[in-house]
């Protein structure tokens, strides 16, 4: 093999290695500023995990700007969010089957879109920073009037509580909640 093939087989290497490495330090850099969060929840018989990474608000106008209105979000930061049941549920109502999902929102003013999709994702977002989401496997989708708070949230939240018959899933975050009823 001649010595020029060689030394370009080896700098291809190289630059494939430097560009692995990279893109594992920006993963690990980007977890300090949104940690991943695990909430596991039992209600009756079910058990609830959610599978999330936290972003900070940082002095930052969160919805409407960070955060646009009407488009879709991954629900947090990093990977797709995730939500596992193992047990069939009625989610405002309607069922979703015992399994995992990836979860994400359409944040609006007055009211959010929660949607519950059955493909799983490995990040959240393309290199341009739209959704990775892909609509048709959307399994459901519910739509949740938005509680404004009277404290800033600093760190994204998801969070559980039971409620008489009902389990309540929270997303908050700023000075905004949103309350998705759940029953078993």
């Amino acid at each position: 093999m001649p010595k020029l093939l060689k030394r370009a087989i080896l700098i291809l290497l190289g630059l494939v290695l430097i560009g692995f490495a990279g893109m594992y330090f920006m993963k690990q850099s980007t977890k300090k500023h949104s940690p991943e969060e695990i909430v596991t929840h039992t209600a009756k018989d079910a058990t609830f995990t959610v599978f999330y990474n936290r972003p900070y608000k940082k002095d930052r106008e969160i919805f409407g700007n960070l955060v646009p209105y009407n488009e879709v979000w991954r629900t947090g930061a990093n990977e797709a969010t995730t939500f596992t049941t193992d047990k069939d549920l009625l989610v405002d109502g309607t069922v979703l089957k015992a399994g995992t999902y990836t979860l994400w929102t359409i944040p609006n003013p007055k009211s959010w879109k929660v949607i519950f999709n059955s493909k799983e994702y490995d990040w959240g977002v393309h290199m341009d920073g739209t959704a990775k989401r892909d609509v048709s496997y959307d399994v459901l989708t519910v739509e949740v009037p938005v509680q404004p708070l009277l404290n800033v949230i600093e760190q994204f939240s998801i969070y559980f509580e039971n409620a008489n018959d009902f389990t309540i899933l929270y997303l908050a975050w700023d000075r905004t909640a949103i309350a998705v009823p759940i029953k078993i």
